[in-house]
């Protein structure tokens, strides 16, 4: 499976907590550091959730991956981010 469509079901999966479309705060910008930030600001933005060591490097390992990627894969995978949590945030309007 390409990268790519992995990391779109992942968001999917676990765009939305609490068994309802409330995004988690540290998820959005945990995902968006995996895909925008450079490699020090995002072990940085990692670091804080107490992982293992193996676990980060295993997590930097696939960033390197995912930063080979052209720039205009990485604005459309940015511009799918973008609508999946638009779609969460106005479900989660809707329903308050």
């Amino acid at each position: 499976m390409r990268l790519s469509v992995s990391l779109l079901l992942i968001t999917l999966a676990l765009c939305c907590y609490e068994a309802n479309s409330s995004v988690c705060p540290a998820f959005t910008t945990e995902l968006t550091g995996f895909l925008l930030a450079s490699d020090v600001l995002f072990r940085l933005q990692i670091e804080r959730f107490n992982a293992p060591a193996e676990a980060v490097e295993a997590k930097m390992n696939v960033k390197r991956c995912v930063d080979e990627l052209s720039r205009g894969k990485l604005f459309l995978l940015e511009r799918i981010l973008v609508r999946v949590l638009a779609k969460c945030y106005a479900y989660d309007e809707a329903n308050i």
